[in-house]
């Protein structure tokens, strides 16, 4: 399956979805960044000039120089992403997928937040029509609307994004620019001087780097969607994106700097420097803005979650294709998590700036997590101690700093995101680690020993017979081995004598996109093993794959389907296909140690309440067969017991 890479080239086209895709996150925060800066503290030159030249060297230095310039270049087969990039070096060390799973979890934890305090920055401007508006009904409304939409895909209002995010941005670079004229002066702020000032001298200012940090969030998410628009189209519209949110936060600024020594905690800066006759235009296109941000995260969401499952880092949970437009999904299990998230902060925390107080922590973790995976890549890539040295130096520097100014918003809100944030690294680390565990104790034996005995079970026509075709799942990574399970579940678990035996492996690579297999004749004509190999973002659809493997197979000649039974042969019926899932279940005969008990029985439990797994490969429920199969890790030391005689 090759990818498709229209959108990689740069167009007008391509730049215009760019927009629409990727920058609803970082491209919504001049809603609420200055107003957190300020929060209750008077307006002094220090602050203002301090804050806006903190705003200009992260975006600079974080956003541009770390996301658009160097880590865009880490891309798998045009993909990005934490888990693509996991992806690239898991295999340099097995301590790399720590990173990867808490910086998924975090990425998924702050994505609760984001819509929450988009949408409500957005609809708080009504406040100034009128001043006591309750605004969380009309936000868990929008909400409530958001994710229901979720179900149909968003192929249909794709189209529209890119068109109003250009109106946004253009809107946020002219209000910016109409408003410079009041004090140009605060473009003096570009000037790191006063970033380090406000640092070192106002009281309590390197705590601001919190509030500043809300400028950057959404270049994960940049990142992550590397493969709807490719590289090109990121950069060259980031130009425009970064000079159009400069403008706005300079802007606001200067409009600040006209109350000098006020406390303007009743008012948003945002709204304040717009014109009376526009701003409830500028509501509108803000709430517009707002929801595509909002979207965007919720895809990214699916996205990610669905990349987890297929590198085995996630339960197996339901996955849907709303529409024909590839890499569009549905995870119901995730749009109902992030849904009651969404309202549950609403309801929490009420208004924006109390969201602010919660917002980035999460965030800020990811980061470290990207740059520890990203110098990694580099090492691989360029091999110098040096290079990689100087790149975690700077960049781990500056994101600590970030980290240690997030950390004040733990008991203000930010604990809410780190509790969601270690439940779902709990989930992703108990599933991965038990798989761990599981194969530790796996047995496998040599397929050639078992291969007379499964021809002559073939043909003893003494057996009843099972089925014409019986495939099982195998994980064996060679096609000289096999798991004991499954020739016990053949010979006696039940007697299956088959025409034609079929042994299926999936295995995922590293490739986002590839779409291959190779099949194995152990005995031609009567017993096969298909292997197939599916890059982490295609979907597991066995079933359909493999009857385009029998069929092409049928073509050349190598497997007859035709039944073999005499009164359907002679009517040239084709045979029955059957899987046979096993289903292990953890046995009570187990002595395990008291941690690696705790993670099978959280592995169980979320095994029982996600997908079972003939649905979990795309199987017809109507062909498969389930066997539960008892797995015992490590079995009870010899019982001695005597025998009484009376």
């Amino acid at each position: 399956m090759e990818k498709n890479h229209g959108l990689n080239k740069l167009t007008l086209a391509g730049l215009l979805v760019t927009l629409g895709i990727i920058y609803g996150d970082i491209g919504t925060s001049p809603l609420y960044v200055m107003q957190a800066i300020l929060g209750d503290r008077p307006v002094s030159q220090l602050l203002v000039y301090g804050g806006l030249s903190c705003v200009f060297w992260t975006l600079t230095i974080q956003t541009t120089v770390k996301y658009i310039i160097l880590t865009l270049r880490a891309d798998n087969k045009g993909e990005g992403g934490i888990f693509s990039l996991y992806a690239l070096v898991r295999k340099r060390g097995k301590w790399l997928v720590y990173p990867a799973i808490i910086g998924g979890a975090a990425l998924l934890a702050d994505g609760v937040i984001t819509p929450s305090i988009t949408v409500s920055s957005s609809i708080e401007g009504l406040r100034l029509y009128y001043e006591d508006i309750n605004t969380v009904p009309i936000v868990i409304a929008i909400l409530c609307g958001l994710f229901i939409f979720q179900r149909m895909g968003t192929m249909l209002v794709g189209s529209s994004f890119g068109p109003i995010m250009f109106i946004w941005f253009s809107m946020l670079g002219v209000l910016g620019l109409g408003n410079l004229g009041n004090h140009w002066e605060i473009l003096h702020a570009i000037n790191p001087k006063y970033a380090i000032e406000m640092l070192v001298e106002y009281p309590k200012g390197f705590w601001l780097l919190g509030a500043v940090f809300l400028c950057t969030t959404g270049a994960e998410a940049l990142y992550s969607d590397l493969g709807h628009c490719g590289r090109k189209n990121i950069r060259i519209s980031w130009i425009f994106v970064k000079t159009c949110l400069l403008l706005n936060y300079f802007g606001q600024g200067a409009w600040i700097m006209q109350h000098t020594g006020e406390v303007l905690s009743a008012q948003n800066p945002f709204y304040a420097t717009m014109p009376d006759w526009f701003l409830l235009i500028g509501i509108i296109i803000a709430t517009m803005a707002s929801v595509i941000a909002s979207q965007a995260l919720i895809t990214g969401s699916f996205t990610l979650i669905n990349e987890a499952m297929r590198l085995n880092l996630w339960p197996k949970v339901r996955v849907l294709h709303p529409t024909d437009l590839r890499g569009q999904i549905y995870v119901p299990s995730i749009n109902i998590m992030l849904f009651i998230g969404c309202v549950a902060m609403v309801l929490g925390f009420k208004e924006s700036k109390n969201m602010e107080a919660a917002y980035g922590l999460s965030i800020s973790i990811t980061m470290l997590m990207t740059t520890l995976l990203y110098c990694t890549y580099l090492y691989v890539k360029r091999g110098s101690y040096f290079l990689v040295g100087l790149t975690a130096f700077v960049f781990l520097t500056i994101e600590l700093c970030f980290l240690a100014a997030n950390l004040n918003k733990f008991m203000h809100g930010g604990y809410v995101t780190v509790f969601i944030g270690s439940v779902l690294f709990a989930v992703m680390f108990v599933w991965f680690k038990a798989r761990k565990i599981k194969n530790r104790y796996l047995e496998f034996v040599n397929v050639k020993d078992f291969l007379p005995p499964l021809k002559a079970l073939s043909d003893d026509v003494t057996v009843p017979k099972y089925c014409s075709h019986l495939i099982y799942l195998t994980s064996a990574d060679y096609p000289s081995q096999m798991e004991s399970k499954i020739f016990y579940s053949v010979f006696q678990k039940q007697p299956k004598r088959a025409d034609v035996y079929w042994f299926v492996h999936v295995d995922v690579v590293d490739e986002p996109y590839t779409l291959e297999y190779v099949v194995t004749p152990l005995i031609p004509g009567d017993v096969f093993r298909v292997d197939f190999m599916l890059g982490f973002r295609v979907p597991p659809r066995i079933n359909l794959y493999f009857k385009k493997v029998v069929e092409n197979m049928v073509a050349n000649n190598e497997v007859d389907t035709v039944s073999r039974y005499e009164s359907l042969n002679k009517q040239n019926v084709s045979g029955d296909f059957r899987f046979v899932v096993i289903e292990k279940f953890l046995s009570f005969e187990n002595e395990l140690p008291f941690i690696e008990k705790l993670i099978m029985d959280g592995y169980f439990f979320l095994k029982s309440v996600s997908l079972k797994e003939g649905r979990e490969f795309g199987l017809d429920t109507s062909s498969v067969t389930i066997e539960k199969f008892p797995l015992i890790l490590i079995p009870p030391k010899e019982v001695s017991m005597k025998r009484v005689y009376e």
